[in-house]
């Protein structure tokens, strides 16, 4: 049994204290939150779990082996690295960190201790992603030539990151997970109207090969839209997170190029119509795959599917992402020597 302290139960907390309460491998011996009211929440629902407002005690506790982060981002790499110094395991919400150096210090730590680090990219988890990935992954989309996502709502406005940092990085980690290939380079651009922070963005990710990303993000949409196209020269793919059970949907219709003589004097592209198929899926929650993933990592010495490597290309791409929304959407090469870890 793997014993679990967690810090942060604002908006996320909540679910990884379920999550991990009802696994089988793991038990929640404490929660940390500095807000009283919420901690009260935590000992109405679950009165054997301990409650405390100084982070440090719960991470220096002996009786905890590891330690799931769900604050602020920057806040992120301080109770992460905290933690592997006290020899804990770590699950960190995503992003990871605020900064890519700060996600490689957090690599070096864990490597250099043998402990688990694992980023939660949730999306990852579920049964609508890991069906996408096995797709591609088979060669049964052919070559993917394009990844296209809308992912908006009204709100929820966050104090520390801005919409990229919030939303597209749910796509950044679906597309670490699903593509074939890592960008080499990325475009943004955004604005704000309500605070500081860019509250609707725009970016495009280019490949060394004939594929490009683009995800829409927004936090002033009058409706929540969570739809991703992904195209490839054999089939495509319409991913909808809002339907409640048929979120993938796999068409096989697509273009041809004809080479034939006999109609050299005519079009050469064809266009493919076939059949609609709807696969079924593994409708658990993510989170419940993950928590158990994170477990079993812990237990047998493996390194997660979302490790410190995927945190790392996604942070990195974050800022990247940044720096080109700073200067309107200039391009910015992305470090290609970075190391990849197992789930590249």
């Amino acid at each position: 049994m793997i014993r679990v302290g967690i810090v942060g139960y604002g908006y996320w907390g909540p679910n990884l204290v379920r999550n991990f309460a009802e696994a089988g491998e793991t038990k929640v011996v404490a929660v940390c939150d500095t807000s009283s009211e919420r901690l009260a929440l935590v000992g109405r629902r679950y009165p054997g779990i301990e409650v405390t407002r100084d982070s440090h005690a719960l991470i220096a506790r002996e009786d905890i082996d590891a330690v799931a982060v769900a604050t602020p981002v920057s806040t992120h790499f301080q109770l992460a690295f905290e933690a592997l110094r006290a020899g804990k395991h770590v699950l960190v919400e995503k992003p990871m960190t605020s900064t890519s150096e700060e996600a490689k210090r957090l690599i070096d730590e864990a490597e250099r201790r043998r402990l688990t680090l694992m980023v939660d990219h949730t999306f990852v988890y579920t049964g609508a992603v890991r069906k996408i990935q096995s797709l591609a992954a088979e060669g049964q989309l052919g070559e993917i030539y394009y990844y296209d996502s809308m992912r908006v709502n009204l709100g929820l406005f966050q104090s520390d990151v801005d919409v990229l940092w919030d939303l597209a990085v749910h796509d950044l980690a679906i597309m670490d997970f699903v593509l074939p290939a890592h960008p080499t380079a990325v475009s943004a651009t955004g604005m704000n109207h309500v605070g500081d922070r860019e509250n609707i963005a725009y970016l495009t990710l280019f490949f060394d090969r004939p594929l490009i990303a683009h995800i829409n993000v927004n936090w002033l949409s009058p409706v929540k839209v969570r739809r991703t196209l992904i195209g490839g020269s054999q089939r495509m793919i319409v991913y909808d997170d809002m339907e409640p059970s048929e979120k993938v949907k796999i068409y096989d219709r697509g273009v041809t190029i004809s080479t034939s003589p006999e109609v050299i004097y005519s079009t050469l592209i064809g266009y493919r119509l076939g059949d609609m198929s709807a696969p079924q899926l593994d409708m658990t929650e993510g989170l419940h795959h993950e928590v158990r993933h994170f477990a079993q990592c812990i237990q047998n010495g493996e390194r997660p599917t979302t490790d410190g490597y995927a945190g790392l290309r996604v942070v990195s791409i974050l800022e990247g992402a940044t720096r080109s929304m700073k200067r309107r959407g200039a391009l910015v090469e992305l470090d290609q020597n970075q190391p990849v870890g197992a789930s590249a």
